[in-house]
């Protein structure tokens, strides 16, 4: 391999890094413009920002991690913890609602 294809090489992977860093900025933009909308529905805002918030991890763990060119087990733990995290979320969500939280007396 001569000194050319790895230059090429090279400057390809720092243009993909710099286009994920892009979208990220881009990303932390919008939820930040997001977040100044008038929404009067809390969930509703906590539910776009993790929509974008979710696109932000994938490139974070797709490009950065490398986990785009991984086999089937890491993609089996990623589901993993995807599930798991959702799981989290909507514990969070349920316990902002003050009907059901539980009163002790």
């Amino acid at each position: 391999m001569s000194n050319h294809d790895n230059a090429h090489d090279f400057r390809h992977h720092v243009k993909r890094y710099l286009f994920v860093f892009y979208a990220l900025i881009v990303g932390t933009v919008i939820t930040v413009a997001v977040s100044q909308l008038p929404i009067s529905s809390v969930a509703l805002t906590v539910a776009i920002a993790l929509f974008i918030a979710s696109i932000k991890g994938f490139l974070v763990a797709g490009y950065f991690m490398h986990l785009i060119s991984e086999k089937k087990m890491i993609y089996g733990i990623l589901l993993a913890t995807v599930f798991f995290f959702a799981g989290l979320m909507y514990l969070t969500i349920w316990s902002m609602n003050p009907d059901s939280l539980v009163h002790i007396k």
